[in-house]
């Protein structure tokens, strides 16, 4: 029998063994009967290093940026046209998935979705261009923001079905006009079973320079992940060591504002491959986020499911859906945004057997229910039907 094919457009993919989002190559890697393409950008949103093509992984040129200006509209606009152009080269799908942010690689999945005449997915992965404006990057009154939200609400109707990662969202879709049996929950995850160490704690502690308690933060330096609140949380516990592993756009204002910081450092992003020896490595994973209100209820952190899979206690400074993740799970502890130093100070002073039991209960939470063959699964049963519906909508 032939497999069922897949178009997925993702600006931000990459593939295993570089830094980096691999949602949808963990995802669709494991969907059965089915042959995915994904396309994303060459160039590699943590490290800029080129990304080439691979079984499965069709890279396409994108203009270089520095920072969130011009440079970075334009980069997401080069994306649009040759992701187009590439997603039509491309054998026709039976379906089509585009991942956004941001809302031009959804629309360029329409485009291709409606020449080739087949189903068009809309994942929603951040509600643009809402989340621009409680972070204060555009006003609700202008003509960059009244542009997006029509092109968002465009893109809800188009879609034969829409994916979200966080329940806060399907909410927020819903007042869109979305009918609810076109929205499905397919947040992030992970397997503990990719997250097995290479060697021992030992061997690896050595091998990252880690002597004391230490925590880490594994993902972006960008303005929504709030990493000044992370500095002044090791500024006011100097008990315990933090390394932030990864890169952005604020990497090098952070590094000149932590640099009296003794018990703070900066390493280079690392591939998922080497992801799990890292943790092993560590104590603690932090999570940080800005204050902002929708991340209360609209985030899907794969950060905190790799932390969880890798059996390491986590503080979150994000009450609401993330807090109420680690507080079920049973697996560390939830502080307001700006108190993210008592989390820290809770677990520098508690056992190591206590952290073990810790580690061990957000294991079993997402070995139970948000492992990322249970989503895989979750998403060959929202695909398989559209095959079969009739087009036109």
């Amino acid at each position: 029998m032939t497999n069922l094919k897949i178009l997925v457009l993702n600006h931000f993919a990459v593939p295993r063994g570089y830094p980096g989002g691999t949602r949808h190559v963990e995802l669709f890697g494991r969907l059965t009967g089915w042959e995915y393409v994904i396309i994303a950008g060459r160039r590699n949103p943590i490290s800029g290093v080129a990304q080439r093509a691979e079984p499965g992984f069709h890279p396409v040129a994108v203009t270089p940026y520095r920072n969130n200006g011009l440079g970075r509209v334009v980069n997401w606009a080069s994306y649009a046209v040759t992701a187009t152009a590439a997603g039509l080269r491309q054998p026709r799908p039976d379906v089509v998935y585009a991942s956004s942010p941001h809302l031009l690689a959804g629309l360029s999945g329409w485009v291709v979705a409606a020449l080739r005449r087949t189903p068009f997915v809309l994942e929603v992965r951040d509600l643009w261009p809402q989340v621009l404006a409680d972070m204060g990057a555009l006003s609700e009154t202008s003509l960059p923001y009244r542009a997006l939200a029509h092109l968002e609400r465009f893109l809800y109707r188009q879609a034969d079905r829409v994916v979200v990662m966080a329940p806060g969202v399907v909410e927020a879709i819903e007042a869109a006009g979305v009918a609810p049996e076109r929205i499905a929950y397919i947040p992030n995850a992970a397997d503990p079973e990719d997250f097995l160490p290479s060697t021992d704690r030992h061997t690896l502690r050595s091998r990252y320079g880690f002597t004391r308690r230490t925590a880490v933060y594994t993902g972006a330096h960008g303005p929504a992940n709030g990493l000044d609140l992370l500095l002044d949380a090791a500024r006011a516990v100097p008990e315990i060591d933090v390394v932030l592993v990864g890169s952005g756009v604020e990497k090098s204002r952070l590094q000149k504002a932590a640099s009296d910081l003794g018990n703070l450092r900066f390493l280079d992003p690392v591939p998922k491959t080497e992801l799990p020896d890292l943790l092993h490595a560590a104590d603690i994973g932090v999570h940080v986020l800005a204050d902002v209100e929708l991340f209360r209820s609209a985030v899907s952190p794969n950060k905190v499911f790799d932390y969880l899979a890798a059996g390491l206690p986590v503080v979150t400074n994000s009450p609401g859906v993330v807090g109420d993740l680690v507080m079920g799970a049973n697996c560390g502890y939830v502080t307001l945004p700006d108190q993210l130093a008592h989390g820290l100070g809770q677990l520098v002073r508690a056992g190591s057997d206590d952290l073990t039991k810790m580690g061990a209960s957000g294991r079993r939470w997402i070995r139970a229910h948000q492992s990322r063959t249970a989503m895989s699964l979750a998403l060959g049963q929202l695909l398989a039907p559209l095959v079969d519906e009739p087009r036109g909508r």
